[in-house]
Parts: C-alpha cells; sequence; structure tokens
C-alpha cells in the first residue's frame, strides 16, 4: 500500500521509458519515488510499448551491433534530418551521454537482439530491444518495483501547485486511498507530447488533423505539458514539428502501433488522390528519411496517399498487418483504390520512361534514377511493369509531438525568464523539441527518454536531499 500522506522526494508523472529510467535513477541515488501513470496498467509505458530500438553511440561493434557509431557520426546524422534546427550543446551532450546508455540500460534488465533486415539498414547504429517495447518496458517496471520506486496507475493529475518556479504538488482526478494532492520535493514531468489531443493539433493544423491516425497512445493529451506552460515554464518548439510518419489508412484511430508503418516507399513511388507523385521516393537512406512521409501526406489533398509498386518486390520489404490491395492490371489496381485509371496509368507510364539502367542496392545510395520527370526519384528506381500491381493506402500517423518544455544539461526546467526551475524536471517527448525541431532518425526518441530520463531522476534525487 503506498502512503499517499507523506512527502515524496522525487514525483514522476508519467509512465514510458523516461518516466521509468528517471525513476530508477532517482531511486538508485537514494531518492523516494513515486510514479503517477495516467493510464490503466494494462496500457502503461506510453509510446515506449510500439517501439523497437535505440540509437546510441559507440566506439565499436559489440555482440549486437556490427561496427562503430562515433559521437561525430551520430551528430552529423542529427543534423542532417534536424536541418540544423537542435539545441547543439543539448545534442552533444545527449549524444555523449547516450554512449553509456548501452550498458546502463541493460544493467536495469533490459535485453538486446541483433537488428532486422530489409530497409531499416541499423545493424550498426541501432539496438533492438529483444521482446520489443513492450518487453523492455516490463523489464524496467520489474527493476523499478524491486528498488521500492512506488507506482500508481489511473492517476490522472489535474493541476500542478506551482509557485515562483518551484512545484509544491500535483492534484489527481479521482481519488488514490482517499488522497487527491499528492506532495514531493522535486517534480520530474515525463508525460509525452500532445498528439493524441486532437483539438489541440488542429489548432495549428486546421481540419486536417481529423484525418490525422495517432500511432500510439490515446493517454498522451498534453494536459501536464499545457500545466507547465501555462504556469511559467519556457516553451520550445513548432507546434506543428512531430515525429510523423506514412501508415496504413486502415489502421485504428489510436494506438496502432509500428505493425501499421510502411517501409515500401522506397520499393515503389508514391501518389496522392489524384494520381500524382509528389516527392523524391529515394531521397535518402530509409531510417533518415521515413519519418518525413507523414508530414508529406498531411499536406495532400485529404490527407491520404497511395504507394504503388508491383508483385516483383512483395519480399523485399518487412509485411504489416494489413495486406496490400492487389489488381491486375494498373486500371484496375485504380478502380480498387477510388483513383482515376487513366491518370494512374499515366503516371506509371511516365515513371518508368524515365528510369535509367543501374546497380539497385537498397542499402545503399545507388545509381536506379530518373531522368526528366519531377519529382524525379534520385535512387532505387526501378519500372513497375510485373503484375499483379499493389498498393498500400496511408495517412499521416503522428507519433510524438514536438512543442515542449526547454530544459538545460540537468533536465531542468527553464522558466519564462530564463531561470532554471528550483526543482522541476522534464525527461522524453514532453522535452524532444529540444533535440529534434524538426525531423527524426530512427530510435532517437528513445535515445531523448534514456538519456534525460536518467540525468532528470539523478538531478531530482540531488536536488531533494538539498
Amino acid at each position: 500500500m503506498v502512503d499517499l500522506k507523506r512527502r515524496f522526494d522525487v514525483l514522476v508523472i508519467g509512465g514510458g521509458n523516461a518516466a521509468l529510467c528517471a525513476a530508477i535513477s532517482a531511486r538508485r541515488s537514494g531518492a523516494s519515488v513515486l510514479v503517477l501513470e495516467g493510464a490503466p496498467k494494462f496500457y502503461r509505458g506510453g509510446n515506449t510499448r510500439h517501439t523497437r530500438n535505440m540509437r546510441c553511440a559507440h566506439d565499436a561493434a559489440t555482440d549486437i551491433l556490427t561496427g562503430p557509431y562515433t559521437e561525430e557520426e551520430f551528430w552529423q546524422d542529427l543534423l542532417l534530418v534536424t536541418g540544423g534546427q537542435t539545441d547543439e550543446d543539448l545534442a552533444k551532450f545527449m549524444i555523449s551521454e547516450s554512449k553509456d546508455i548501452l550498458n546502463w540500460i541493460v544493467e536495469q534488465g533490459v535485453r538486446w537482439q541483433p537488428s532486422l533486415g530489409g530497409t531499416l539498414s541499423l545493424g550498426r547504429t541501432n539496438s533492438f530491444f529483444l521482446g520489443g517495447g513492450r518487453a523492455m518496458l516490463n523489464a524496467l517496471y520489474l527493476t523499478a518495483e524491486n528498488l521500492g520506486v512506488q507506482i500508481i496507475y489511473d492517476a490522472e493529475v489535474t493541476d500542478l501547485h506551482i509557485e515562483d518556479g518551484m512545484f509544491l504538488a500535483a492534484h489527481l482526478k479521482q481519488p488514490a486511498d482517499g488522497v487527491t494532492e499528492i506532495r514531493a520535493s522535486t517534480l520530474v514531468a515525463a508525460a509525452g507530447g500532445f498528439e493524441a489531443n486532437i483539438e489541440w493539433l488542429k489548432e495549428y493544423w486546421g481540419e486536417a488533423a481529423d484525418n490525422f491516425l495517432i500511432r500510439g497512445t490515446p493517454y498522451n493529451r498534453g494536459s501536464i505539458l499545457k500545466m507547465l506552460l501555462a504556469k511559467g515554464v519556457q516553451d520550445i518548439g513548432d507546434p506543428t514539428q512531430c515525429h510523423a510518419v506514412a501508415i496504413d489508412a486502415r489502421a485504428p484511430k489510436f494506438d496502432g502501433g509500428i505493425i501499421t508503418r510502411h517501409d515500401s516507399v522506397v520499393f515503389g513511388i508514391v501518389v496522392n488522390k489524384h494520381a500524382e507523385r509528389f516527392y523524391d521516393e529515394g531521397e535518402d537512406i530509409w531510417p533518415k528519411r521515413y519519418a518525413i512521409w507523414g508530414r508529406l501526406v498531411a499536406a495532400q489533398p485529404d490527407q491520404i496517399a497511395y504507394i504503388i509498386f508491383d508483385s516483383s518486390v512483395v519480399t523485399s520489404f518487412m509485411p504489416t498487418l494489413f495486406p496490400p490491395i492487389a489488381g491486375g492490371t494498373v486500371a484496375e489496381l485504380a478502380t480498387k483504390l477510388e483513383l482515376d485509371p487513366a491518370a494512374l496509368e499515366k503516371t506509371i507510364i511516365d515513371f518508368n520512361a524515365a528510369v535509367q539502367p543501374g546497380t539497385f542496392d537498397h542499402t545503399i545510395l545507388d545509381d536506379c534514377r530518373t531522368e526528366g520527370i519531377t519529382p524525379a526519384k534520385t535512387h532505387w528506381a526501378r519500372k513497375i511493369e510485373h503484375a499483379p500491381y499493389l498498393a498500400y493506402p496511408v495517412r499521416p500517423g503522428i507519433t510524438f509531438t514536438y512543442l515542449g518544455t526547454r530544459v538545460n544539461k540537468q533536465s531542468r526546467m527553464v522558466m519564462k525568464d530564463g531561470k532554471p526551475s528550483a526543482n522541476m524536471f522534464a525527461a522524453g517527448e514532453i522535452m524532444a523539441g529540444n533535440v529534434l525541431g524538426k525531423g527524426y532518425a530512427a530510435g532517437i526518441g528513445m535515445t531523448i527518454g534514456s538519456v534525460f530520463g536518467r540525468v532528470a531522476g539523478r538531478e531530482a534525487a540531488k536536488s531533494a536531499r538539498n
């Protein structure tokens, strides 16, 4: 039984990777820790349940990584996907700290497995969780519980008592053991972004947000973020920037997870509802570019697009939950997709005519390209000519939003006057905008959560002692 009338050293709001890393770190530093998870126990863990891997710098190959991934290479990859929209000092700090996370996370019970194949091309850079995100999460919860971390589920926080940048108490919607006010010496906010709050998304995206699908938890509604920003915490990040990928249009509104994501873009073309291509499907190696496709589809009419390919490539990428839609001819496929058959036929004829000879290799930036069409396909371009013709309908799948709380290297929240908070820290998606101004590379979200969660817990424990 949790004694909620006591004052805890560290209160963690959230229940995913960042929250658990913070709770474990704080507890290992000698602090008493309470975790408030807003979701029921079965749905605990936020978006962590749907993850597969983490990107960490390392100096040499390991049992599960095929080669070194230096801090400088990590930094250059981050610089590329963000277009320079990142806090350089904080990002380089995260990258440096990530080197130790590979071992630290194993010490918390998490196990690795070799990289998956296909279009991922992550065998050197990213470590995969044995059993996936849910297994990783379960290991962290077990470790936290064994250390004496107290956890309450269905613990929705409705208000935060903050005065002059100092956290005093959190208020629960439903009493837990008769108590609605939780007091603690320090706060770690790790409650995610606001991607599940469609009305908030519509403030920036308009009616288009009604057509967005939310890949992860329906519980990330941004209530903690909104409270913090209203009570003097400085914000960071563009509210329209987010981790958004192309996912199957047949996926559920929430919680579709990794099995609804499509990795087939590089093997075909992508058209909108007018059967027109609108972007280079071969721009870069897939882990650096898969997360741009959600925003690209969001900009298309009715926020819908179609990945078109042929039967020669069906074993080249990881299958998803939903089977492709098939047609014996391009016109038949177009009819099933409710596209103009003549328009789709013309798009494919023009594309095929533009494909140049080359040596196909999806693991590198190969020389298979188009000439004479706009947009070009700069790599991996091959003719679409083997029946049956296949397609996946896709919509924007929002993973997490980048608007968040500004933090420093202690994971301490920065107030609007530029001063660090006396006792408030943040980790994970709620502060990801410090590192991710835009764009994404596979596994960075888990890096942000693990690194800043560990730091936040350690620093919150230190602050509580003082």
